[in-house]
């Protein structure tokens, strides 16, 4: 772990050193790019030095309990030293975990109503909400670019893109089946039911990344918008719908004022579905590797269930439960959010210490 952690100070002063040089300030890309990469390893050296400090205090504390006057003063110094080395050696090993490329990225969000006709277009728009709620409350914003109203209300289908610090690293483990319990206001028996909507979360497509798509492999459509009410519904027929033929995947943007911005947020949004697709084939090829993590990111697999008569959320991957549902559902999703990262972490250090 030393070694490591050496070679990563040494790359992290690397950087430094080519960030004052003038042929790097004036090529914006390189000075983008070791600036990105120094952001990366800042908490890890940051945690190294204190680390280093603490291993020389110790060997310092540890002279002075051979003086008899000072003794046992040291002593207590030396266990309060000891535990903080101890405490350091966890964080670091957590921060040498390799990290997930996209964490940084912002994330693009498709929730559909699935099992439970109207009831499941209900809980989609419940689930929109619950996860606009968090990311404002984490100073982040949302856009939505593409939404089909379901005819009682909430939502058929709606896509939209959450944009903040490490919002990917955050809601990467939403995706799949999500599941409701409760009596519907659409039920006039007061009859429970079960229904479900699936989510799928996307790191977006950022400029670093190169995804090439052939023009001639794609079809565009324009059409009359028809929104999701109130002022911001184009009556013009400025919607988008973009169809990447070898593919066959589809992606509609109706929601900005013209044409002209339907297609390029269209095309936003295809760049990152191929970008998933490709993200997929790898970790179907990683195999081992796609079956240790959280969940396979598949709208199929059923992660979690929101029971409303007992005030419970239950997420199956982990099994976590919490009585909050209430607060869930207003965007309080840290404490579930953040034991699926420790469970995460946990599972890859274990992967780590095996191989």
């Amino acid at each position: 772990m030393i070694e490591r952690l050496e070679a990563t100070l040494e790359r992290y002063q690397q950087l430094e050193t080519e960030l004052t040089k003038p042929e790097v300030l004036s090529d914006i890309k390189k000075t983008r790019e070791y600036s990105k990469e120094m952001a990366a390893l800042e908490d890890i050296v940051t945690c190294y030095k204190k680390y280093k400090k603490v291993l020389a205090d110790i060997e310092n504390t540890k002279e002075m309990t051979k003086d008899s006057e000072l003794g046992e003063i040291a002593k207590e110094e030396l266990k309060g030293l000891e535990e903080e080395k101890s405490s350091l050696d966890k964080e670091l090993e957590i921060l040498l975990i390799p990290k997930d490329p996209n964490d940084g990225k912002n994330v693009v969000i498709e929730i559909r109503g699935a099992a439970g006709g109207d009831e499941a277009n209900i809980f989609a728009g419940d689930l929109f909400r619950m996860y606009t709620r968090y990311a404002e409350k984490k100073g982040m914003h949302y856009q939505v670019y593409n939404a089909v109203d379901g005819a009682a209300g909430g939502f058929s289908q709606i896509e939209f893109i959450v944009k903040g610090t490490n919002a990917y690293s955050l809601l990467k483990y939403e995706s799949g089946s999500h599941r409701v319990q409760r009596v519907p206001v659409t039920e006039a028996n007061g009859r429970l039911q079960t229904s479900t909507a699936t989510v799928l979360v996307m790191p977006e497509a950022d400029d670093d990344i190169d995804i090439q798509i052939n023009p001639n492999d794609l079809r565009i459509d324009i059409y009359r918008s028809s929104g999701c009410g109130g002022q911001g519904v184009n009556t013009t027929d400025s919607a988008v719908r973009i169809t990447h033929l070898p593919t066959n995947t589809v992606v509609t943007c109706q929601n900005e004022r013209s044409q002209i911005q339907n297609k390029e947020q269209a095309m936003k949004v295809l760049k990152t579905r191929l970008y998933e697709l490709e993200l997929q084939k790898q970790l179907e090829e990683a195999g081992e590797q796609r079956r240790s993590k959280i969940g396979t990111g598949d709208r199929a697999e059923k992660i979690r269930t929101y029971n409303y008569p007992q005030n419970r959320v239950t997420d199956h991957r982990i099994g976590y439960t919490t009585k909050n549902l209430d607060r869930v559902m207003d965007g309080d999703l840290d404490d579930i959010i953040d034991a699926l990262i420790q469970e995460d972490q946990k599972r890859k250090l274990k992967g780590e210490t095996e191989e």
